[in-house]
C-alpha cells in the first residue's frame, strides 16, 4: 500500500503531467525536451532526500535539493489536478482541443496560476497563527499557568536555524511557564542541525522544556536525538512522567515503537490530584486517553495535510486531525504543527502554536522540573 502511495502514484502523476506539458508547449522539440527534463530532474531529487546521500552534499547544496524535491511533490498534484480538470472538460466539450495543444496562452496562464497559488501558499506556510486556548479545571493546581504548545517542527535542510530562532523569539515573546513539544522536533538527519548549532538556539527557551518523540525522531535515529534533545535543554519523555508545579506531564514515546506502554499503565505512575496532560504525536484511539481518565491530550502529526486537498484525507483518516476535541472528560488539541515536512506551503490550512492558560498554579521555573523515569521498552 505504502509503495503504491509514495511511489507508484507520484511516477503515474509525473508521467501524466509532463505529457500534457510536452503536448502544450509552443515550442520545438529540443526546448520542450529541456524543460521537460528539467521538470524530471527536480521531481528526482526527492529520492535523493529519503537517502543519506544528501549528507555527503555541502550543506546548502543539500539543502537546495530537499527544498526542490520536497516542493515538487506538492507542485506535481496542483500540477495533475489543474490537467485533470483541463481534460475534463475537454471530454465534457466545454475546453476546446486546442487550448492543451501548442498553446501559450493555456500555458502561461498555468504557469500563472501555480505562481500565485504557491506563492500565497508560501506566505501563508510563514504566517504563524498564536491560537489561545482556555483549560479550567476544578482540580487545585494553584495560579494560572501559560503553556506553549507546538508540534512537528521538522528542523533539519529545510527548516534551519534562522527560522528556529524566530520561533523561539515568539514562544519567549509569551513568557511562558511550560513549553511542551509534540514530537518530530527532528525532520531526519541530524547533520544539519548539529552544523548550525540549533541545540545553542534551543536553549535559548525561557521555560522548561518537555516533549515527547515523534516518528521523524524514529526516521533520524533515536539515539541521535535524543542526544541532540539533551543538547538543547528538551526533557524527552518516552514512557515517562514529569510534574511542573500542579501539572502533571505524560510523555508517550511514539507508536513507531510497537511495545511502548499504554495510556492506562502511564496514568497508574502519575499524580491524578494534579492536571494531568497526555503528550502523544499520533492523534489515534483518542479514546483510551478518555478511558485512562487523563485531562488534556496535546498531539500533532497529521499537519492537517499541509495542502487542501490533502486536508480532506487526513480528516476522514483521523476521529480528530486537527483543532479542539473533547470525550467526556478529556479535552484534546491537534495540532497542525509550527513548522513542516518538504515545500514550505499551506494551503487550506495553517502553521500554528497554541498558547494555553490552566487555572490556577504556583510560580515555577527550570528547577522546578521533576522527571520520573521510566524504563525504556
Amino acid at each position: 500500500m505504502w509503495i503504491i502511495i509514495f511511489f507508484v502514484l507520484p511516477l503515474a502523476g509525473l508521467a501524466y503531467a509532463l505529457w500534457h506539458i510536452w503536448c502544450l508547449l509552443p515550442f520545438g522539440a529540443p526546448w520542450r525536451g529541456a524543460i521537460v527534463a528539467m521538470c524530471t530532474l527536480a521531481f528526482l531529487t526527492l529520492f535523493l532526500n529519503f537517502s543519506r546521500l544528501i549528507d555527503r552534499l555541502p550543506l546548502g547544496l543539500a539543502s537546495a535539493c530537499y527544498e526542490t524535491g520536497n516542493s515538487s511533490i506538492f507542485i506535481l498534484l496542483y500540477t495533475v489536478m489543474a490537467f485533470l480538470l483541463l481534460d475534463i472538460g475537454r471530454l465534457a466539450h466545454v475546453v476546446p482541443r486546442s487550448w492543451l495543444h501548442a498553446n501559450g496562452y493555456t500555458a502561461a496562464a498555468l504557469l500563472a496560476l501555480m505562481a500565485v497559488t504557491f506563492t500565497y501558499g508560501y506566505f501563508n506556510y510563514r504566517h504563524k497563527v498564536r491560537q489561545p486556548l482556555e483549560l479550567a479545571t476544578a482540580k487545585d493546581i494553584g495560579r494560572d499557568m501559560k503553556v506553549v504548545m507546538m508540534s512537528d517542527l521538522h528542523l533539519g535542510y529545510h527548516n534551519r536555524r534562522k527560522e528556529l530562532a524566530r520561533w523561539v523569539d515568539m514562544v519567549n515573546a509569551e513568557r511562558p511557564d511550560l513549553i511542551l513539544i509534540a514530537g518530530d522536533i527532528v525532520d531526519g538527519s541530524l547533520r544539519p542541525l548539529e552544523e548550525e548549532g540549533m541545540a545553542d538556539e534551543l536553549r535559548r527557551l525561557n521555560a522548561p522544556v518537555l516533549a515527547c518523540p515523534g516518528n521523524h525522531e524514529y526516521i533520524g535515529g533515536m539515539a541521535e536525538a535524543e542526544r541532540f534533545m539533551a543538547e538543547a535543554g528538551i526533557t524527552l519523555l518516552r514512557d515517562s512522567v514529569a510534574t511542573v508545579g500542579g501539572l502533571c506531564v505524560i510523555g508517550r514515546d511514539d507508536r513507531s515503537n510497537p511495545r511502548r506502554k499504554s495510556v492506562a499503565q502511564l496514568m497508574g505512575m502519575a499524580d491524578s490530584s494534579k492536571f494531568t496532560i497526555v503528550v502523544d504525536h499520533q492523534p489515534y484511539h483518542l479514546e483510551r486517553t478518555e478511558r485512562a481518565g487523563a485531562d488534556f491530550q496535546l498531539s500533532g502529526h497529521t499537519h492537517r495535510g499541509q495542502l487542501w486537498p490533502i486536508s480532506w484525507i487526513t480528516d476522514a483518516v483521523y476521529e480528530c486531525s486537527f483543532g479542539l476535541w473533547q470525550r467526556g472528560g478529556t479535552r484534546y488539541y491537534v495540532s497542525s504543527g509550527m513548522g513542516i515536512w518538504g515545500g514550505k506551503f499551506r494551503i487550506g490550512t495553517r502553521s500554528e502554536y497554541v498558547v494555553a492558560t490552566i487555572k490556577r498554579g504556583h510560580p515555577i521555573n527550570k528547577g522546578a522540573l521533576n522527571v520520573q523515569g521510566v524504563r525504556e521498552l
